[in-house]
């Protein structure tokens, strides 16, 4: 208990303390300014800019670095700590029901713009004439996915094998089963409790002086995509990025606007409260580099270590809305711009076959578009070369993509959160004020 309450004096002081630093130090404003800096770099001098993707990789790894600590020792505390363990299978199970429900209404919502916008049409491209082999790798690692090899992934190979392949689901699995252990051991296990605390102040400790580095990693990040792709790039796909751009700020702002309305809060006041991390996801196109101060932030509005530990990283895994947004979008594009007709039973099929390959492209680069590899490889008449049509802009679509991730699964924790009593809506609208 003197922990927990050591803890947070810890965070709220570290909170205080920001809100009093000059402007020039506060971290949104300097992501801010770096990302500006970068486009300016990356279209005056593109080599130079691309020569800075090592500070972007370095900065995200960085991140993920600790990104496995801090979900162990969020999950095995919280629920070591919890009076009621039936807690955790009741939150858990209305997680995994939020997550499809809403994802699968962002899939409905990208078939639907898909059809009404029609941004491959007037593309006529001759497969013949792409660059298949650009494609390939994801091919064969999408062809290597299956339901069943993906349930069995869950369980790592040893304990320590989850952490040193950074995997999330698996060590969020491990840290459930510390976690109820520790907590069928009572007294007993208090000791390692209070040190399991105690490593996570430890932690977030780090990523304190980690994010002091993120403009740095924003810079490099941002300065690399400008100058390797080029701002002219966006010209011949514009209306696919504009069109993804355009309906990711909407599902955000009416669909989980309405989702926060009804759970009590405001959307726009959340949104102004995550955005230094919504800046970073947008720099370094990689969703999980936010993953620790957006459980920090969540866990200073009210939200339990133990619902915060098992919302925000499962819903990594099960609640990607900017990703499903996109796999339909981009399925239909590809047809669209391939000349190629789908009947309306083929187009749920890809509906239907995006609901379990959407499952599992989490923040890191690449996954998604694996996920719509495998997606598309159902359908036959649809091309898969057709995929490098939007490789070469896939990094500014993941821009967004991982935003609404990010975004989608802090509002999912604060809803879960509402669902079960945990915050009042008085206490979280003053907090967001």
């Amino acid at each position: 208990m003197a922990v927990n309450q050591t803890a947070q004096a810890g965070r709220a002081n570290m909170e205080e303390g920001s809100r009093n630093l000059p402007f020039y130090r506060v971290l949104w404003l300097q992501v801010l300014v770096a990302m500006a800096l970068s486009v300016i770099l990356g279209y005056v001098d593109p080599v130079r800019a691309v020569a800075m993707k090592p500070l972007g990789d370095a900065f995200i790894r960085l991140i993920t670095m600790i990104i496995t600590l801090i979900i162990f020792c969020t999950v095995v505390t919280g629920i070591a700590g919890m009076e009621n363990l039936k807690k955790v299978g009741r939150v858990g199970g209305l997680a995994l029901l939020y997550f499809e429900v809403v994802s699968t209404l962002a899939l409905l919502i990208g078939l639907t713009v898909g059809n009404v916008v029609h941004p491959g049409s007037g593309f006529n491209v001759n497969v013949a004439t792409l660059d298949a082999k650009s494609v390939a790798d994801y091919a064969g690692q999408a062809k290597a996915q299956s339901v069943t090899e993906f349930l069995i992934h869950i369980i790592p190979t040893t304990v320590f094998d989850a952490f040193a392949k950074g995997d999330i689901l698996q060590v969020v699995l491990v840290a459930l089963l510390f976690g109820f252990a520790l907590a069928a051991l009572g007294p007993r296990g208090k000791p390692l409790v209070d040190m399991v605390e105690a490593l996570t102040q430890a932690v977030f400790a780090v990523v304190n002086i980690v994010m002091k580095f993120a403009p740095i990693g924003a810079f490099g990040a941002m300065a690399y995509t400008v100058g390797r792709f080029g701002l002219a790039s966006l010209g011949p796909l514009a209306r696919l990025i504009g069109t993804f751009w355009l309906t990711s700020v909407l599902f955000v702002v009416i669909v989980l606007g309405a989702i926060a309305w009804a759970a009590g809060f405001n959307i726009f006041r959340f949104l102004l409260h995550i955005r230094e991390e919504i800046l970073l996801v947008l720099a370094t196109s990689s969703s999980e580099t936010a993953i620790p101060t957006l459980m920090s932030k969540l866990e200073k509005l009210g939200c339990s270590k133990s619902l915060v530990g098992l919302v925000v990283p499962t819903g990594y895994t099960f609640n990607t809305d900017g990703t499903s947004l996109y796999m339909t979008m981009a399925a239909l594009f590809v047809a669209q711009a391939t000349n190629t007709h789908l009947t309306l039973t083929q187009q749920l099929t890809i509906l239907a076959v995006a609901i379990l390959t959407s499952k599992g492209a989490s923040g890191i680069q690449g996954a998604s578009f694996i996920a719509l590899v495998a997606t598309l490889s159902v359908i036959p008449t649809i091309p898969v070369a057709g995929m490098a049509l939007i490789l070469g802009i896939d990094r500014f679509l993941s821009m967004f993509r991982g935003v609404v991730n990010m975004i989608g699964n802090g509002v999912a924790t604060l809803v879960l959160a509402r669902w079960d009593g945990e915050l009042e809506q008085q206490t979280l609208q003053r907090k967001l004020n």
